[in-house]
């Protein structure tokens, strides 16, 4: 396991929060304000821009001390020398995401409502699982949902960080991490906000 922790607020980005003219921006709002961890989502096939964005991202995450991770797109996430990549379902095995990057890379993986997932995960070698929505998500409305109760079981049999993940607001986090979430992904609940700093910082108080 990767030393770097996996702990505090994960601040995710979204193009259709975002403009491209305020990403760089917005993302420092999100870091001042207390985000642990920043990962760069955007699905868009524009490899130029993305390249563009991601190597801005990493520099702006390096100044302040905070793991860029890439979202799915493990040669990106080397082109740019982020800290590391997360992946889902669909796309490339662990494996070669691990060989890709190199033995300090930040490796997460999305595990949905499935403990089986994770634990495999794990036994890979994964920095951290994340598991969700765990609330209706206003990014992903039609996610998979994941109970609460799920975490608290995947407390138990892992020793890997926890990342929760959707429709995650200040008031219902605390119910996450009484049960065993080690850190909070958002989209909407930081990126959608009028001040991105005063939302990110209201999540980052409750790791406090």
């Amino acid at each position: 396991m990767n030393p770097t922790p996996c702990h505090g607020l994960y601040a995710i980005t979204d193009a259709l929060l975002i403009s491209d003219d305020r990403l760089i921006h917005a993302v420092e709002q999100a870091i001042l304000g207390g985000a642990r961890l920043i990962q760069y989502r955007d699905k868009s096939h524009d490899a130029a821009r993305r390249l563009a964005q991601a190597t801005a991202l990493n520099e702006l995450c390096q100044r302040h001390t905070i793991p860029l991770i890439i979202n799915d797109d493990v040669e990106l996430a080397a082109q740019v020398g982020a800290a590391g990549v997360h992946v889902g379902k669909d796309d490339p095995v662990f494996a070669s995401a691990r060989a890709r990057l190199g033995k300090n890379a930040i490796i997460g993986v999305s595990c949905y409502d499935r403990l089986d997932l994770a634990l495999e995960a794990a036994q890979a070698g994964a920095d951290y699982v994340a598991f969700g929505a765990l609330f209706p998500s206003p990014t992903k409305p039609t996610e998979i949902r994941a109970p609460i109760a799920l975490l608290r079981k995947a407390r138990a049999a892992l020793h890997i960080p926890i990342v929760a993940i959707g429709g995650i607001t200040p008031d219902n986090a605390p119910l996450l991490l009484d049960v065993g979430a080690d850190a909070l992904a958002v989209v909407s609940g930081v990126f959608g906000q009028p001040d991105i700093q005063a939302a990110a910082r209201r999540y980052a108080n409750l790791f406090a």
